[in-house]
């Protein structure tokens, strides 16, 4: 039962993640947070976490890691294929479309309309993993912040690479960590 649940879950994902990964965090997190209890929301930061820095798409990388937590390897093998299957499906379809009706007007609308979706989609999961981050027992803390700040800084107005961003991240955190004890 756990192994159809977890297909039938990460379907849904990859059937609705229109956007990508980041779009697709409040969909994984209604699925494995709030409906099936497989992860708590401190739990599912940390998968997240690792999901954006190993190599691979967030919410390929989020299937596996869940699947694996709720089921072992084959619940891995399930719910990556899950996510997977429709995707695909959609890819292969929109892909033929695209080529076939690129230059009407109506696709070049209904597309940009959906830029605007997905940029609420990748809003509210930065929102929610940021307050995880930031406020704890109904404070701030203030370490988390300021690394925040600096990694934002480093990746919109320096232009610095992501993998050069996230080390640099986790060395001001060490550092400072030290510095304050």
């Amino acid at each position: 039962m756990i192994y159809l649940k977890l297909f039938w879950s990460f379907f849904q994902i990859g059937l609705f993640s229109i956007g990508g990964g980041y779009a697709a965090i409040p969909l994984i997190q209604n699925q494995v947070v709030d409906i099936n209890s497989w992860l708590t929301m401190s739990q599912f930061a940390d998968i997240v976490t690792i999901a954006e820095m190993t190599p691979g798409p967030i919410a390929i990388n989020a299937a596996t890691f869940v699947g694996i937590q709720a089921a072992g390897i084959p619940g891995a093998i399930v719910a990556t294929f899950g996510n997977l299957l429709a995707p695909s499906i959609i890819v292969i379809t929109l892909a033929a479309i695209y080529m076939k009706y690129k230059e009407l007007k109506v696709l070049k609308s209904v597309l940009s309309l959906l830029r605007v979706a997905v940029v609420a989609m990748i809003m509210s999961a930065t929102l929610s993993i940021l307050s995880m981050a930031v406020l704890k027992d109904g404070g701030v803390e203030y370490l988390p912040l300021i690394v925040f700040l600096v990694g934002f800084i480093l990746v919109r107005l320096l232009k610095l690479s992501p993998i050069k961003t996230i080390f640099a991240s986790g060395l001001i955190y060490l550092c400072i960590s030290l510095l304050i004890g």
